[in-house]
């Protein structure tokens, strides 16, 4: 297995089942807070509320779809944090960003399970969470905005528009590098990717998986069977 050919006709396990059901969880909730969102905060999106059936079923579950939304990702932030970590390689990284967008990744530091780019949208979605958490709580009028001063619930609307704004643009990159990374998507699909893939994207993390889980080869392009 000594070129890229050979590599691609194997497949290595990058998320297992919960960790994709975790994600793809998360992932649609996000979808159904942004669109209820985005109806609330300008007339000209509030079309987007038919999707919800009008106006007073959105707002009403528009809040419980953002609890859904943090669960799932603390969860998931919980199973990743370790992963995510700032290295000084990440600086280097990061200083090579020219090489990252040229696709000159033999210049770059080797990388482990996520690129410096990944922990950075990572450490923003958890700010953006923290922040969207207690602020919306704050503007939930069903049941806690009663309890705090008009000019708390303006600031925390403010904030919890901003944060939103941010998230969703983290996402978007998120979702753009996914495509544009060849074979990227496939990890949350199917859960694998080929192994040239990971021996080009994330070269350490390639030899930490062959030294300490060499159960995660043997898949075969096409057949996701272990064998």
């Amino acid at each position: 297995m000594s070129n890229d050919e050979s590599d691609d006709d194997f497949l290595i396990e990058r998320y297992n089942a919960n960790e994709r059901t975790n994600h793809w969880i998360t992932a649609i909730s996000f979808v159904l807070v942004a669109l209820s969102g985005l109806a609330m905060f300008h007339p000209a999106m509030f079309w987007l509320s038919i999707l919800f059936g009008g106006g007073q079923w959105m707002r009403l579950l528009h809040p419980f779809f953002g609890l859904v939304m943090f669960v799932s990702f603390l969860v998931l932030a919980l199973r990743f944090w370790h992963h995510n970590l700032m290295e000084k390689s990440d600086i280097l990284w990061l200083l090579r960003i020219q090489d990252v967008l040229s696709n000159r990744e033999d210049r770059l530091p080797e990388v482990g399970r996520y690129n410096a780019g990944q922990k950075m949208l990572f450490v923003t979605l958890v700010f953006c969470m923290l922040v969207l958490l207690p602020t919306g709580l704050i503007i939930w009028r069903r049941y806690f905005s009663a309890y705090f001063p008009i000019n708390a619930i303006r600031f925390a609307a403010l904030c919890h528009a901003t944060a939103a704004f941010v998230l969703i643009a983290g996402i978007i990159v998120h979702i753009y590098a996914g495509i544009w990374i060849k074979g990227t998507m496939g990890a949350m699909i199917r859960g694998t990717v080929t192994l040239g893939w990971a021996r080009k994207h994330h070269p350490r993390w390639f030899r930490e998986v062959i030294r300490n889980r060499p159960e995660n080869l043997g898949l075969q392009a096409g057949d996701e069977r272990q064998v």
